[in-house]
C-alpha cells in the first residue's frame, strides 16, 4: 500500500470510533526512544524511518512533525504522499499540542493509544485543549486496525546477567538506593517502566531493541517487594535465579496493569516516562507522586567501577575505529566501496575486540553530500559509491560488556574544497571549546552549549540539533538527564556523567562535518574564592584528520590542545595496533604548527 491509502485506511478508523484527529507517536509502551519493530507504526503509515517524529492525521490533512536532524530525511521520504512536513524547532512552527489546540475547531476529539503516550504529555494536551474544549480519548489502537498484515511480532530474546564486575554495584544493593530515594519522598510505591533504567537497575541486559540492550518490562517497587512484569522465558535459568537472589518477583508482562490497579497509599513514577494508560489503571484514591526518574538520575552518575570500564570499552572501540580509518585510507579509489559497505567493515573489526556484543546503533556512514543528512542510514540497495575526493563523516558506537561507546569522524578522502577546510576547522574549535571547558561545580549542562556554538557562531555557523548527550553503560546510546543543548537548562553536571561533545556544520546538497569524542565530568581544582570546580575528562582517542585542519584559524591554545589530544591517541592506540597502522598513525598524530 501507498503511503495515502494507509492514511486513507487509518480515517476509516478514526470514523469508526468517532475521532477528529489521530496521533501517532514514535514511541512504545515504555516511551523508548527506539523501539521493537512492532511499534515502528509511524515509520510504517508515513514512510519517514528516522528515529524521532510524530503524525498526526486529522479528516483533512495529514502531518508530519520532524526535528533538524531529520529535515532534509523526512522531505525526500514523505514526497508525493499528502504528509505535509513541519519542521518542529523552526519559529514559524508550532509544536504537535499548540498545533491541535489551534487548528482543531471546539468540541472536537483527538484519539491517541495510551500506552504509547507520556503522562505528561497527555496532562499537556488537557490543559491545551480546555479553552477551545477539545476533547482527548486515550483508549484508541488506530494502528492494529491498519497494520493488520506484515506486521513484526514482539521481540523474545533472552536476557542475559551483567556482572558486577562490571556494575560495581549488585541489584540488590541498587534496589537499596532506590529505596531509601522512596523513602525520603514517602512514596510507597514506586513504577519504572523506562527500560533502561529497569535493565540498569537489576543488572541484567537483552536484545529486546536492536542496539539498545534492554528487555522490555516494568517493575514496581514496595518497600519490601519487587515486582518484574517480564515474558517470563525471557528470565529463566540463571537470570531467573540471580533475580529471586535479590528479592525480585516474577510475573506476566501484561499483569502490570492489573497490579496497579490494587495499589494503596501513594505511587511515585516519572510523569515523562511513563505512559498514561498504566497512571490510567492507579486506583483514584492513591495518591500520585510525580517525580524524576529515580534509577534513571542514579545511573547517570557513574560509579568508579563504571567510569573505568567505559574508558576501557572506549579504548577498544576507538581501536576499531581507527583501524577503519586506516582502512579506507589505503583502500579509498582501489577497490570498490560503498557508504553500506563501511557499516559491514567497522563491525568486522569490532569483532575483533574482546567484550563485543554488537553494534551501539546503525552505522551513520555519510559520503559528501549525503553527510548534510544528520542521521543519514545508507542502505545496500541505496547508497553512495566513495571515491578519493571530498569528506566522509563516519557516526558509529559500539556495545560492549564494558560500556557503550559513540564517536564520529569526518575523514578527507582526497581533494577538499577551501569552504569545506574552513568549516571542519571551526567545528573543531567548538568541540575544543567545549571539551576543555572548566567550570562551576553546581553548572547546568544546558549552559555550556554556548561554549561550543560561539566558535560557530562568529562566523554565521550553527547546527539544529544539540551539541552532546549522556551515553549508557552497555545500555541505549542516548541517555540522560544530562546534555548539551541551546534550548534547555539540562541539570547540574556531576563527576561521573559521561557526555559527548559533537557540535557539526551541516550544508544541504553539498557536506556535513561532525567531530565527536565522549568525555567524562571529573572534579578539578576548589578554590577560596570560586569553590568547586569540575572539568572534562577524554575517555574517546581517535584521530580528528589533520588534512582537513587550517592551523592559521586556530588559537595557540586551541593548537596545543589539539597536539597534546594527538600524542594521548598515539600513545594509547598505538601499542593496540600493527606496524602498519601504528606508522600511519604516527603521521596523523603529528603536531601541528601554524
Amino acid at each position: 500500500m501507498t503511503t495515502n491509502e494507509k492514511i486513507a485506511l487509518l480515517r476509516k478508523a478514526m470514523e469508526r470510533e468517532q475521532v477528529d484527529a489521530a496521533v501517532i507517536p514514535s514511541s512504545d509502551p515504555h516511551l523508548s526512544e527506539y523501539v521493537p519493530d512492532y511499534y515502528t507504526a509511524r515509520a510504517y503509515l508515513s514512510g519517514f524511518t528516522g528515529s524521532a517524529g510524530t503524525l498526526v492525521v486529522t479528516k483533512e490533512g495529514s502531518y508530519l512533525w520532524a526535528d533538524g536532524r531529520y529535515y532534509i530525511q523526512a522531505e525526500r521520504q514523505i514526497a508525493g504522499s499528502e504528509i505535509q512536513l513541519m519542521k518542529l524547532g523552526m519559529p514559524d512552527v508550532p509544536g504537535v499540542t499548540k498545533w491541535l489546540s489551534e487548528e482543531l475547531g471546539e468540541g472536537q476529539t483527538v484519539g491517541i493509544d495510551g500506552r504509547l503516550f507520556s503522562v505528561k504529555f497527555k496532562e499537556d494536551l488537557e490543559k491545551a485543549f480546555e479553552r477551545k474544549k477539545l476533547k482527548l480519548s486515550i483508549g484508541h489502537d488506530f494502528v492494529s486496525q491498519v497494520w493488520t498484515e506484515g506486521r513484526p511480532a514482539m521481540p523474545g530474546e533472552p536476557a542475559f546477567l551483567h556482572d558486577v564486575k562490571y556494575t560495581g554495584l549488585t541489584a540488590a544493593e541498587k534496589l537499596a538506593k532506590v529505596r531509601e530515594k522512596m523513602d525520603k519522598e514517602g512514596a510507597q510505591c514506586y513504577l519504572i517502566s523506562a527500560l533502561d533504567s529497569i535493565a540498569w537497575l537489576l543488572n541484567i541486559r537483552g536484545w529486546d531493541i536492536e542496539c539498545n540492550p534492554v528487555v522490555i518490562s516494568f517493575v514496581l517497587l514496595t518497600p519490601d517487594k519487587t515486582y518484574f512484569f517480564v515474558d517470563e522465558k525471557k528470565v529463566a535459568g540463571a537470570v531467573g535465579e540471580a533475580l529471586a537472589k535479590a528479592g525480585v518477583t516474577v510475573l506476566p508482562y501484561e499483569q502490570v496493569y492489573e497490579t496497579l490497579g490494587t495499589v494503596q497509599g501513594s505511587i511515585a513514577f516519572d510523569a515523562g516516562r511513563t505512559n498514561c494508560a498504566l497512571e490510567a489503571a492507579i486506583p483514584q484514591g492513591v495518591k500520585r507522586m510525580p517525580m524524576a526518574d529515580i534509577a534513571y538520575t542514579l545511573k547517570a552518575e557513574k560509579n568508579d567501577t563504571e567510569v573505568a570500564c567505559m574508558r576501557e570499552a572506549n579504548l577498544k572501540d576507538d581501536t576499531a575505529v581507527t583501524k577503519f580509518l586506516y582502512w579506507i585510507d589505503q583502500n579509498v579509489g582501489k577497490m570498490p566501496i560503498t557508504e553500506y559497505d563501511v557499516g559491514d567493515k567497522l563491525i568486522e573489526l569490532r569483532k575483533e575486540q574482546e567484550g563485543y556484543l554488537g553494534e551501539g546503533f546503525g552505522v551513520i556512514a555519510a559520503y559528501r553530500a549525503n553527510a548534510a543528512m544528520m542521521h543519514y542510514s545508507a542502505s545496500k540497495d541505496s547508497c553512495a559509491e566513495i571515491k578519493p575526493e571530498g569528506m566522509l563523516l563516519v557516526d558509529t558506537g559500539g556495545q560492549y560488556y564494558e560500556g557503550t561507546t559513540d564517536i564520529t569522524r569526518t575523514m578527507v578522502l582526497g581533494p577538499i574544497t577551501e569552504e569545506e577546510k574552513h568549516d571542519f576547522t571551526y567545528v573543531l574549535k567548538s568541540a575544543i571549546g567545549l571539551m576543555s571547558a572548566k567550570f562551576l561545580s553546581d553548572t547546568y549542562s544546558g549552559s555550556l552549549d554556548v561554549l561550543a556554538r560561539q566558535p560557530l557562531w562568529d562566523v554565521g555557523l550553527d547546527y539544529k540539533c544539540g551539541t552532546g548527550h549522556g551515553v549508557g553503560f552497555c545500555l541505549n546510546v542516548h541517555e540522560g538527564p544530562q546534555g548539551f543543548y541551546r534550548s534547555a537548562m539540562g541539570v547540574i553536571m556531576k563527576p561521573g556523567m559521561i557526555t559527548t561533545v559533537e557540535p557539526g556544520v551541516y550544508k544541504e546538497d553539498k557536506f556535513g562535518i561532525r567531530t565527536e569524542n565522549t568525555v567524562v565530568c571529573v572534579k578539578d581544582e576548589e578554590t577560596p574564592y570560586g569553590g568547586q570546580f569540575c572539568k572534562f575528562e577524554m575517555i574517546s582517542f581517535c584521530p580528528i584528520d589533520r588534512r582537513a585542519i587550517d592551523p592559521a584559524l586556530l588559537s595557540d591554545k586551541e593548537l596545543e590542545f589539539l597536539n597534546n589530544y594527538h600524542a594521548q591517541v598515539l600513545e594509547k592506540i598505538g601499542p593496540r595496533l600493527n606496524a602498519e597502522e601504528r606508522a600511519w598513525l604516527a603521521e596523523m598524530c603529528k603536531p601541528m604548527v601554524k
